[in-house]
């Protein structure tokens, strides 16, 4: 057995997870993973038995809905365009190592790989890309400002996700890992039917405001997205 998060919007149309328990299916092959989130739905879907839930990871066994994995899902950037993983790890800033933006040209994969390397060595102290600054808390901020920009970019995607209300990536682990494509999307949902989505992506302080209760000012607001 195996605990996970689902991530869903509720009948007031707020963001909202729920800890699920169900049955886990060991091994690394793409069977085995969507053996396992399927019993995940299942388990939800025993409390919520209404709701649509869809797996937004790469073994998604619906194949559009793989290219919302933050692998798959691009972002057009002022500085050229990028898939979300990448421009996620390229923003990391180190203490020792200092800025990664130097590996925003690499695969996903070993953008990930290498920032997972350093982080076993050396703090994590913030993000910054494109001379944008992005403080560590909250901890998901800069993923889910990045994530949600991409989303909305990709109308096509973006509406036949807004057709779900319940999200979930099998790969991602809270135990270890702290952003999730799953959480992002629920929160997606959660603003456009709250008409608060354009709001919310016109700018940073509007951003922590409407997701994370934060009204600030920190910093002058570069549009990474021009």
């Amino acid at each position: 057995m195996a605990e996970r998060f689902v991530y869903y919007v509720d009948e007031k149309d707020n963001f909202c997870k729920k800890k699920v328990t169900f049955k886990w299916y060991s091994g690394f092959a793409t069977v085995q993973k969507q053996k396992s989130f399927h019993e995940l739905h299942k388990a939800f879907l025993e409390e919520f038995p209404t709701y649509k839930v869809l797996e937004v990871s790469s073994v998604s066994n619906i194949d559009w809905a793989q290219k919302v994995s933050a692998f798959n899902l691009k972002v057009k950037t002022s500085k050229g365009t990028y898939s979300v993983e990448q421009v996620f790890q390229a923003g990391k800033v180190f203490e020792e190592a200092g800025s990664q933006e130097k590996i925003l040209h690499l695969s996903p994969k070993l953008a990930q790989a290498i920032t997972r390397k350093l982080v076993k060595n050396d703090n994590l102290k913030g993000f910054m890309i494109f001379g944008e600054i992005f403080p560590l808390e909250p901890k998901t901020l800069f993923y889910n400002w990045i994530y949600l920009h991409a989303l909305h970019q990709n109308e096509l995607l973006a509406n036949k996700v807004a057709e779900y209300a319940a999200f979930t990536d099998i790969y991602f682990n809270p135990e270890k890992q702290i952003n999730c494509q799953a959480e992002a999307c629920a929160i997606y949902v959660s603003l456009t039917r709250r008409k608060l989505l354009d709001e919310a992506l016109s700018n940073i302080d509007n951003f922590k405001r409407i997701i994370y209760g934060i009204p600030t000012n920190d910093y002058e607001q570069i549009d990474l997205f021009k």
